[in-house]
Parts: C-alpha cells; structure tokens; sequence
C-alpha cells in the first residue's frame, strides 16, 4: 500500500541528487580557488603585446588621432550612428598633449606587464586598450579585439598574484607570493576559456557561409594575396591536395575546438594544431601579433601544475 509513495520519494531523491550534483559541478567550475600562475604568465604576454601594438601607434600618432588626422572624432558618430564609444584622447587636441597623455599610457602598459600594482594598473590598461580601439574607429582588426577581452579579464582576476613584481615584494616583507589559490583567479580563467571557444565557433560558422572553404581553396586565397604575403608560398599552387587539407583541416579544427578542448584527453591536441595554425598565419601572412595573441588566449587553458613557480 505504501509503494508509491515510496516510489516518490525515490523519484524525489534522484532529482535531488540530480540537481546537486549539477550545482556541484557548477561551482566548481566556476568558483574553485585557482592558482594565479597561468593568469600571471597571461599578463606578462599580453602586456608585452600590448605595450607594441601602443609603441607602435606612437610613430604617427598625431596622423591618425591629431586634430586633422586621419581618423578624425566624427567619424565614429557618423560609422555608428552615436558617440557611446568613448575614448580619453577625445578630450585634448593639442598635438603635445595627446603625445604626453600617451606616453603615460605606456608606462600604465609597463607596470601592467611588469605586475606593479597590478589591481589598479590592470584595470587602467583595460581602459586603455578600449579607449584607444573606439578611438581607432576605422583601423580596428581582430588583434585589437582580442587584446580588448583579454586585458578585461585580467584585471577582474588576480594576475599580478604570480610571476610579477607584487608578488615578489609581497615575498619580501614575509607576506608569502600572494599567489594563493583564490576564486577570481578561476572566474577570469573561464571567461577568457569561454570567449576563446566562442570566437573559434563563430570564425567557423562565418567561413561556412562562403564556398571557398567547402571547396579547399580558401587557404590558397589567403596565401596567394600579395596583400598579406610576407612568405611567397605560391609554390603551394602545384599541390592542390596540400591546401585542400589544409583548408578542411584548419576549418575542422575551429568547428570542434568548442567541444574538444575541454575533456583532458583531447586538450592537448587541441591547442598543439593551435601552434601550426597561430604561427603559420603570422609568418605567411605578416600578422603575428595577432597569432601569437591567440596563442596567448590558448594559454588559458593549460594546468597551472605544469607550471613551475620557482
């Protein structure tokens, strides 16, 4: 007589175990203390990249953000529609100013990439890496994107608790590296996981709406432009079967990174086809910054473990 609500309750207890397990598995792989060590080599990269990419904008500086430059203020008002997208060089005009307010820049990216007072130095190089891709309206390419959300997530975790200046200052007075395990460390690990799979998955989806990818010669197109061409791989041109595969393989690999670079046993071959792919577009291609900054995002994904810390 008893047997259904017997048969409740252990229907009641699967779910609840169910739904535990779920919110278990959530936490932790959200909220699990992590090791600074991978986000702390992540700031050293990216402030080194960063710190180029803003060194370089110094050789004409004034050209393109000046008064009269090329990339004048309206510009972004009328290509958006609006002026939500702010920038602090919107606020001088003076062709000296803007070269000092610069210069400050640069030494905000230092400190950044050195872990000098990391929190607020981290923070500042986000901002400055968003101002200046708003003010660059125009002249922005992926590189300037990845740089954005990388810089972003650094500051929200603890990127200075490892390889960085506060931490060994922190050593020095006996306070300990201040590389302790903690849980804004994992947030910003996962989030900077998530976007690099996002933006795989959708650089896959939008190569799917042409043919040349579906057919095998989008590799060839890319490394037949004189545009871009710093190799001459042309040369390629007589085995249309190489590219063929190349062009599957890499368009393969993008699709099911999102999948595969999660579970342990295939990560590793994951961000290993990550290495050709990364480096063979910055050295046939003239664009390596921008493969080694997504080699950088890659790096998100190893174990601290493998890190050593001394």
């Amino acid at each position: 007589m008893n047997s259904t609500p017997d048969k409740l309750d252990s229907f009641a207890g699967t779910i609840t175990a169910y739904g535990n397990s779920w919110s278990v598995a959530w936490n932790r792989f959200w909220f699990r203390p992590q090791d600074p060590a991978v986000l702390g080599l992540i700031r050293i990269m990216v402030g080194c990249i960063v710190f180029y990419c803003h060194l370089v904008w110094t050789l004409e500086l004034t050209t393109f953000f000046g008064p009269e430059g090329f990339l004048p203020q309206e510009y972004r008002s009328l290509l958006f529609g609006s002026s939500f997208a702010w920038s602090h060089l919107d606020w001088f005009s003076a062709r000296t100013t803007i070269l000092a307010v610069h210069i400050i820049g640069l030494f905000v990216v230092a400190a950044f990439t050195f872990g000098l007072w990391t929190r607020c130095s981290a923070i500042a190089t986000a901002l400055l890496v968003i101002s200046y891709a708003n003010r660059g309206t125009g002249a922005l390419f992926g590189l300037d994107q990845i740089n954005g959300f990388l810089c972003m997530y650094l500051a929200i975790g603890n990127s200075g608790g490892a390889f960085s200046l506060d931490a060994w200052r922190r050593n020095r007075r006996g306070a300990g590296e201040g590389g302790g395990c903690d849980t804004w460390t994992q947030i910003a690990t996962r989030l900077i996981q998530i976007h690099m799979c996002i933006v795989y998955l959708f650089a896959a989806i939008g190569k799917l709406q042409g043919d040349m990818w579906f057919n095998g010669e989008a590799v060839w197109g890319a490394l037949a432009s004189y545009e871009y061409q710093t190799l001459d791989m042309t040369w390629l041109g007589g085995h249309m079967w190489l590219v063929a595969l190349l062009t599957l393989g890499s368009l393969a690999w993008e699709l099911s990174y999102a999948a595969l670079v999660w579970p342990k046993l295939t990560r590793p071959l994951v961000l290993a086809i990550a290495i050709p792919v990364h480096l063979g577009i910055g050295l046939c291609m003239g664009m390596m910054t921008f493969g080694l900054v997504m080699l950088v995002g890659n790096f998100a994904f190893v174990d601290p473990k493998w890190i050593p810390r001394r």
